[in-house]
């Protein structure tokens, strides 16, 4: 059972907002449709009130900056972005990114319908009732899998490059960090790819971060300010720097799909042709005497 309760907004308002929403959507059907065209047209309309055509006479850099044929994302200039997938998506991503700065992607009303309209044209997945609130990045959208009735707050990072999944239910809280690919210590351009998996039910909360490779199990939590590199059990709750599973919910046996334990990990994937092979352990711990006890 839900603890959030339904709230109504002004009829005439409402009208106008459900003909907006069906207005985009059969556009984002018509596969004849220009989503470069599309994005910058609601662009202009939601930030400017205006027209595109008419903001470009009058205002040629405030307009030309709402298509994304103009633009760049960090993704573009990572060698593990696939141009084919990405170009469909770069238009969607980037009036889903500016519509989050305006009153319309603000309003929930309009906000949320509107990201759930434009995530199943983006991710490679999305199941039922998605629920994203504003602010939320992604590195390229098409690596991400979403099951029903996920939710992700304000300010999320998900980082999908190496690929992320989130389960069925799971909840994902504000200014949380999840990523999918890792850095070389000794190398930074040494990049590994690996899958991340947020199981069915779980929960990230609030200003934690999930490392590259990472399996949270069905019903598991990580806690607020955490930091995830490995796995949490079904069930399990951890907490800390480095995250350590501190505590179980009490359950009655149930069904288990993620479970960290016998789920499949990815082993990972070079992005970079130059460091083609797994990159060796690159660390050693410090002596007594570089620790100051010797």
């Amino acid at each position: 059972m839900t603890w959030l309760k339904p709230v109504s907004i002004d009829e005439n308002a409402q009208a106008a907002y459900n003909d907006f929403l069906r207005d985009l959507e059969a556009r984002l059907a018509d596969p004849a449709t220009d989503r470069n065209v599309l994005a910058r047209e609601v662009l202009a309309q939601a930030i400017y009130g205006r027209e595109y055509g008419q903001l470009l006479a009058d205002a040629p850099l405030a307009a030309l900056n709402l298509d994304a044929r103009n633009v760049t994302f960090e993704a573009e200039y990572y060698l593990a972005t696939d141009p084919a997938q990405f170009a469909p998506v770069k238009p969607l991503l980037w009036l889903w990114k500016n519509l989050d700065l305006t009153p319309v992607g603000q309003n929930p009303v309009t906000g949320i319908p509107v990201r759930r309209l434009l995530a199943e044209r983006i991710f490679r997945r999305v199941g039922r009732d998605f629920k994203c609130w504003q602010n939320v990045e992604f590195s390229v959208g098409y690596n991400m899998e979403v099951g029903d009735n996920v939710v992700v707050h304000r300010h999320v990072l998900l980082d999908d490059i190496g690929g992320i999944e989130l389960h069925d239910g799971a909840s994902v809280s504000d200014y949380v960090n999840i990523y999918s690919h890792t850095h070389s210590v000794l190398d930074g351009p040494d990049v590994t790819l690996r899958r991340t998996v947020i199981g069915r039910g779980a929960r990230v909360t609030y200003h934690s971060t999930v490392l590259a490779g990472s399996v949270i199990s069905d019903d598991a939590m990580l806690a607020t300010h955490a930091l995830l590199r490995g796995d949490i059990p079904p069930h399990g709750i951890a907490m800390g720097l480095p995250a350590r599973v501190t505590r179980y919910k009490l359950r009655d046996p149930q069904e288990t799909r993620v479970d960290a334990r016998v789920y499949p990990h990815d082993e990972g994937r070079k992005a970079n042709p130059r460091f083609p092979g797994p990159t060796p352990n690159q660390t050693r711990k410090p002596t007594l005497e570089e620790m100051g006890e010797g």
